[in-house]
């Protein structure tokens, strides 16, 4: 049963950031088994999801928030992203209006779908400590993500 206030956020969340309101840390809170490579992406994602799901992923992964308990909930932002990518690539060719059969002009349905996409996603990246305000406070000292070109010269050099 959930508890009544504000969500919990999770532990680790609460470590990079500091702990603000200085509340105990739970003692019993479930870790889950970091995933030891970076997981690859479910095969039922099309090309869009996948594709979101690589950057997500590596950054999540470096930040020691993707366990292998939150790859549906990626899947999950991915599939959102990959839908709201679709419809608003829709609206694009078509226009915001479109006309009826009536021959009156209406919302494009395509607005609909992009803007519940869109909201989908901003709770998934809230989840995920990914949005500036939900990042805000964070305080990483692991290593920093690489870009692939860092990555390359990195490889190179040693």
């Amino acid at each position: 049963m959930a508890k009544p206030g504000p969500r919990t956020r999770p532990t680790k969340l609460k470590l990079l950031q500091g702990n603000p309101g200085r509340r105990p840390l739970p003692k019993n809170e479930p870790k889950p088994e970091k995933a030891e490579t970076l997981p690859k992406a479910p095969k039922f994602l099309d090309a869009i999801a996948k594709k979101e799901w690589r950057r997500m992923a590596r950054q999540l992964y470096v930040l020691g928030l993707l366990t292998n308990l939150d790859i549906t909930a990626l899947a999950a932002y991915c599939t959102n992203y990959s839908l709201w990518v679709a419809a608003t690539l829709q609206i694009q060719k078509s226009g915001v209006l479109i006309k009826a059969q009536s021959g009156f002009p209406m919302q494009s349905p395509y607005l609909a779908i992009a803007n519940k996409n869109q909201g989908e996603m901003r709770k998934w990246l809230v989840e995920f400590g990914m949005t500036p305000s939900s990042r805000a406070g964070l305080d990483f000292d692991g290593p920093k993500p690489q870009s692939k070109t860092d990555a390359f010269r990195a490889r190179v050099k040693g």
